[in-house]
């Protein structure tokens, strides 16, 4: 259970998983579960076994938990340099990988390996980025308004954090959370998803070899997560938790954070309308439908959930969608010229079909896909549905599957109404060609994020997060060093007579 010290030669992707640690890193060593449990890692496109990794139970959690508060204080005093350089290390050999890393993520989760190796990348940006934040951490001086004493304003790290990432975004999620903590001075477990562990280890193996000390970063792999977790919140050890992942578990996260006044942190559920105007440029809004509906094969927080078109133009664009869509090629993404890889379980799959089902009952119409294929994996085909119905489950409920769900409209008034009509505002999506129009309707929408005439809206330089049932708190940007430290004023007297 070593950390590889160098890029694998092999391009097979076993090969390259066998180079992988497999156990708990607790305390700077990589070791197995107290009483030697494992769980196996299937590729979702195959059934295949890729690994078989230690499963940790509450005791492990405990001793990573343990190590993070032993370390702090040490960690918390390091340079802020330091620091940086162990970033931009690691975001230098992370991009040196990106082509293993991507064919690891591909195998674990399914998305075509393209898009997996722009996953790596995107997730080397945290790294940079949050390299370059750490120098930059300020505070304030100032003199009371009589005169009489100095205020002093400090940031410091908020302490040990509890970082529980999602298995869409396995390798991005954690360097987005990881990265703003190491600069800030914070250490910290981290609990990767059960589905997708592999790319979590690799980039903790990684770390290792950039330099970041012992107990810095604790993983913890489990199929336990709820006793582990419930105990990590309730040990008054860590004071800092950061999600992303459903609401239901975000809200169960943050009862739990309050029996010991946590820092918290929330990225979870989104249902995205996608609204295109009638004056919009048809085949912009295509192409930005296709960026924010087939990314991750819908299986995202920001995917666009709800089409709203404008009656003038529906039949137009649904046409062109539907042509785009039904074109994609859907296979193992480990397979050239894929574009479409599986879902990442049968029960993610069932529930897309469920939705499906249900709004074809209510008199939608699909213009491609809406069936299970036959054989092997958990593929669904990318599907367009036209006049859906505004009472159809897929229209209050996270598809996390390609299916693009299109509802006419007919004034900005409703559409706008429809859009908010939900508990969830994380991002929304804004065709049109007149920028008063755009930028009216961006202020009207209940939302953290607008892509406008754009389909994409992640990027590390940007604060990340929502508003309503969406979330707490932004990661990202300038702002996303923020959720890891806290703010201290000292007041000192001024000397008399100066």
């Amino acid at each position: 259970m070593t950390a590889p010290t160098a890029s694998p030669t092999s391009t097979t992707p076993r090969s390259g998983i066998s180079s992988i640690p497999t156990g708990l890193l607790i305390g700077g060593r990589w070791r197995e579960a107290l009483g030697g449990r494992v769980f196996d890692v299937e590729n979702p496109a195959t059934g295949e076994v890729l690994a078989a990794v230690a499963d940790a139970g509450p005791a492990d959690g405990d001793d990573a938990l343990a190590a993070a508060a032993d370390a702090q204080a040490s960690w918390a005093r390091t340079a802020p340099r330091h620091r940086s350089e162990i970033l931009r290390r690691a975001y230098d050999l992370v991009m040196a990988r990106q082509d293993w890393l991507g064919e690891v993520m591909t195998s674990e989760m399914g998305k075509p390996l393209a898009e997996a190796k722009s996953e790596v990348a995107y997730a080397a940006e945290f790294l940079r980025w949050f390299s370059e934040e750490a120098v930059r951490i300020s505070g304030d001086h100032s003199t009371t308004g009589d005169g009489a004493n100095r205020i002093i304003v400090t940031r410091e790290p908020v302490g040990p954090c509890v970082l529980i990432t999602p298995w869409n975004f396995p390798l991005a999620m954690g360097t987005r959370k990881i990265a703003p903590a190491v600069a800030a001075g914070c250490t910290m477990v981290l609990k990767p998803a059960p589905q997708t562990p592999l790319s979590s280890l690799a980039l903790a193996a990684i770390l290792q070899e950039s330099g970041l000390p012992d107990g810095v970063l604790n993983v913890v792999n489990t199929t336990h997560a709820a006793t582990v977790v419930e105990r990590w919140m309730a040990s008054g050890k860590a004071r800092k938790v950061s999600f992303t992942g459903s609401t239901g578990v975000g809200k169960l996260l943050l009862r739990q954070a309050a029996a010991t006044v946590m820092r918290s942190s929330m990225e979870l559920g989104g249902n995205a309308p996608f609204i295109v105007c009638a004056d919009a440029d048809i085949d912009t809004a295509v192409d930005g439908a296709m960026a924010a509906k087939m990314r991750n094969m819908g299986e995202a927080c920001t995917a666009a959930n709800r089409m709203y078109v404008h009656r003038d133009i529906a039949a137009a664009f649904s046409e062109r969608l539907a042509a785009r869509m039904a074109a994609l090629r859907v296979g193992n993404g480990l397979d050239d010229g894929t574009e479409v890889g599986p879902l990442i379980d049968s029960a993610g799959r069932a529930k897309v079909q469920r939705l499906v089902d249900d709004a074809l009952q209510r008199g939608a119409t699909a213009l491609t896909g809406g069936r299970l294929p036959e054989g092997p994996g958990y593929f669904y085909p990318p599907t367009v549905l036209a006049n859906v119905s505004a009472d159809s489950d897929l229209m209050t409920t996270e598809i996390f599957g390609p299916v693009a769900p299109i509802v006419p409209f007919d004034d900005e008034d409703e559409v706008i109404n429809r859009a908010n009509d939900t508990d969830w505002g994380l991002v929304g999506y804004l065709f049109t060609q007149d920028i008063d129009r755009a930028l009216d309707l961006s202020e009207r929408l209940e939302v953290g994020m607008v892509g406008v005439n754009t389909g994409v809206v992640s990027n590390p330089a940007a604060p990340f997060g929502g508003v309503k049932q969406s979330g707490l708190g932004r990661e990202g940007g300038k702002v996303g060093i923020d959720e890891f430290l806290e703010y201290k004023y000292l007041s000192v007297p001024r000397r008399k007579g100066r």
